[in-house]
């Protein structure tokens, strides 16, 4: 495919016979036994599990989530080699702020649906015209329905790059960026890069913490609790974490021939996502947009698009271009705009803001809000999307 500036329109249509051998596996799964213990500690939980795959097999839709997709303006465009997806909703006020969001893993543009109204058409949700935003929403190289990069080196700095070439390409010479997970660490990117354009940034996971943990301040009761719960993701909830950003290849195989060994490898992610997921099926208590469904769709969407390994690679590009760049003694370059940052109670580590002031010097907007976890935007995309607004507010007449 010629490496040019063309965007293309973008339907999903998914063949019968794709959904008809998903179904034909995820029928043919064998279980093993019932863990010996009676919380998360040895993985994802049996009952969770034969629940999930119950509702997949008899009573979930993948064409409904296809026509949701459909509903939205699509688009591809080829950057650097690869095929790049995006979702582009232009708000109906003319002098709506630019906005492009990253999502994360194991997530995709699915987390990031119930934001679009709110953040496009504020007026039908509470806010005003001085908030709407036009919404690029870009799956991540290697995710979704972006295409896979077929040479290494696609680490968070060259996927900011791509972000810069696509705003850069879609018209806009002012514009705003958002990430969480992997988004926030492509996001910490393009603030540190300062594109031409780039008014500011916000993120809601402090991806830097990781490498300068020993580092941060532990002195009030919040602080240590952070601490605390930074070194238990460390110790016991970073299997899957290791796993990718060693061997990719490896759990690839097993993530792209069993649909259930799939689902479970991305529920095991972060203690609170994950009980949250299991009471949703196991209770049938949604958390807010963590539907059985709208769960389903996030799992269907990377099973269909065979995207277990190219995914997970990221892990593998970031933890190399970090360990030379450490071996080198090259420290980050300093943010060049003005950051925002919320903290949702149940992030993996709820970052107070003497931790985000340690990443982010002089940062300019902060919050903790009272709700929300890893995927604050999927569960909370109400309150999501009133953070956002008052993060970039200040910005919109920069």
């Amino acid at each position: 495919m010629s490496n040019d500036n063309e965007i293309r329109p973008f339907r999903l249509d998914t063949s019968e016979d794709a959904i008809a051998d998903l179904r034909r596996r995820i029928a043919a799964t064998r279980w093993p036994i019932r863990e010996l213990v009676t919380d998360r500690s040895q993985g994802v939980q049996l009952a969770t599990m034969q629940e999930l795959t119950r509702h997949w097999m008899t009573d979930y839709d993948w064409r409904a989530c296809e026509t949701k997709l459909n509903s939205l303006p699509q688009y591809t465009t080829n950057i650097d080699g690869v095929e790049i997806h995006f979702i582009h909703v232009r708000s109906q006020h003319e002098n709506a702020l630019p906005l492009i969001m990253t999502h994360g893993w194991p997530g995709s543009v699915v987390e990031l649906l119930g934001v679009v109204g709110p953040l496009t058409d504020p007026t039908a949700h509470g806010g005003t015209p001085e908030d709407a935003f036009h919404l690029v929403l870009p799956s991540l190289p290697g995710y979704g329905f972006s295409g896979e990069p077929t040479e290494s080196g696609w680490n968070s700095a060259r996927m900011a790059q791509a972000w810069a070439k696509l705003m850069d390409r879609l018209g806009y010479p002012r514009y705003v960026a958002q990430g969480g997970d992997v988004g926030a660490a492509v996001t910490d990117a393009m603030g540190r890069q300062g594109p031409e354009g780039l008014l500011g940034i916000h993120v809601n996971l402090l991806a830097g913490a990781v490498g300068i943990k020993d580092k941060l301040p532990a002195n009030s009761e919040q602080e240590r609790a952070a601490l605390d719960a930074l070194k238990l993701f460390s110790m016991d909830g970073f299997g899957y974490f290791l796993e990718q950003s060693t061997r990719p290849q490896t759990i690839g195989y097993s993530l792209l021939d069993s649909p259930v060994g799939l689902a479970a490898w991305m529920l095991d992610h972060d203690t609170d996502s994950y009980y949250k997921i299991s009471r949703v099926f196991l209770d049938g208590e949604p958390a807010g947009g963590l539907t059985r469904d709208s769960i389903l769709d996030n799992i269907t969407l990377y099973w269909l698009t065979g995207t277990g390994a190219s995914s997970a690679r990221w892990y593998w590009e970031q933890g190399r271009f970090q360990a030379a760049a450490q071996a080198a003694g090259q420290a980050p370059p300093p943010v060049t705009v003005p950051v925002a940052f919320t903290t949702f109670p149940g992030e993996i580590w709820a970052a107070p803001r003497s931790w985000a002031e340690a990443v982010y010097p002089g940062i300019a907007y902060f919050n903790e809000a009272d709700r929300g976890g890893h995927f604050a935007a999927w569960e909370e995309p109400e309150l999501f999307s009133a953070e956002v607004r008052a993060a970039f507010r200040p910005l919109r007449k920069s």
